[in-house]
């Protein structure tokens, strides 16, 4: 088949010889006074109105694209705190969650919550542990290690994506660390923190996970923040959000380095900050429009089988992203929680709570958010 392009110039050629030498030359004439006459209309920054819509396409043409998507799009995420799935190797087993793991299998741990992540479209956590065979601890008082298959714990339970800076992910050394994280993903878990980060597809939103650890160096993790943001941001992030292990154990007010390094993040162009490490709730605030959720505290947590704070939280927030590229968020969602479903001990099945206890949580944190800026 012919290359229908090779059509115009053989027609051209064709007049041409029609009309003759002195035909064409009357031709050309033509052509040079009506062009002359068009020039007259206006320069290139004056538009007639005669033809609006050819006009109006040609305009829209030479626009670079800009438009994401052809109308809104919302998402919700929820994020929770610690979560310890295993225990110390000193541990009784008979209180531990392995033994729970043992009795009731994978989706016992969250199915009190379950109903409120499948509901959003991305749910992160903190992984605090290992899932390895390693022998080799390292010197900490605490190593907290599962079997492979306790990473089913999170996927029955809703959980997409999981950051691992923290200070319980070396437990049993680089080896299983490297060991985590390959267990984590092959069961399909999103994993990101130190420099490796995310980006997640949710709904045709790309979502850029960072996830930090900032004790001990504090905030000589500010250029790490700063690199990995821009790395996200550079393979197309929509949205940013990161999450800070950080502050100080037991600790309900964020440290300093805590409110430098989450203002940092949203002046670098995080759209939400989260944290925990502290092991109980912190204040909730905003900066710039942008929320701090500083400490979530525990969740599935198997580092402690009697607790003497047993309250924690859902964190939730959606976001929408107009055509134009806005980014607009709603006032986040506070669900109170408690990390048992039993009162006495912790038996490391996070429950929503009700009636008056929740009403208890939630001015909890309220107070623990006062003066927060």
């Amino acid at each position: 088949m012919k290359d229908p392009k090779n059509k115009k110039p053989l027609l051209k050629k064709q007049i041409l010889l029609i009309l003759g030498p002195t035909g064409a030359a009357v031709l050309v004439l033509l052509v040079i006074l009506l062009a002359r006459s068009f020039a007259g209309k206006g320069d290139a920054t004056t538009v007639s109105n005669d033809q609006p819509d050819t006009l109006e396409a040609e305009s829209a043409s030479a626009q670079p694209e800009t438009q994401r998507f052809s109308e809104p799009v919302s998402l919700t995420v929820s994020m929770a705190g610690d979560c310890t799935l295993g225990k110390d190797e000193a541990f009784n087993y008979s209180t531990s969650l392995n033994a729970y793991y043992d009795m009731y299998g994978p989706t016992y741990f969250f199915q009190n919550v379950k109903s409120i992540f499948d509901a959003d479209d991305l749910t992160v956590v903190n992984f605090e542990g290992t899932l390895t065979d390693s022998t080799e601890r390292n010197g900490e008082t605490f190593a907290f290690k599962a079997p492979a298959e306790y990473a089913e714990i999170l996927t029955d339970g809703g959980v997409e994506a999981v950051n691992v800076a923290n200070n319980h992910s070396h437990d049993y050394g680089d080896q299983g660390f490297a060991d985590t994280k390959e267990n984590l993903k092959n069961a399909g878990l999103i994993t990101f923190g130190y420099n490796e980060t995310a980006l997640v597809d949710v709904k045709g939103v790309k979502v850029g996970l960072v996830g930090i650890y900032e004790l001990h160096d504090h905030l000589e993790r500010e250029y790490q923040l700063r690199v990995n943001i821009q790395k996200v941001q550079a393979e197309g992030a929509d949205l940013v959000f990161v999450i800070f292990h950080w502050g100080n154990e037991k600790d309900t007010v964020p440290d300093e380095n805590q409110v430098t390094l989450a203002k940092l993040a949203i002046d670098n162009g995080a759209d939400l900050v989260v944290g925990h490490h502290a092991h109980v709730l912190q204040g909730v605030t905003t900066y710039k429009g942008k929320t701090i959720a500083y400490g979530l505290g525990n969740f599935c947590f198997g580092g402690n089988s009697s607790p003497s704070d047993m309250d924690t939280m859902i964190f939730q927030q959606t976001f929408t992203l107009g055509t134009d590229g806005s980014v607009t968020s709603e006032e986040p969602n506070l669900i109170p929680c408690r990390i048992s479903s039993d009162y006495s001990i912790n038996n490391y099945q996070p429950t929503p709570a009700t009636g008056d206890e929740a009403d208890r949580i939630l001015q909890k944190i309220r107070d623990r958010s006062e003066g927060l800026g």
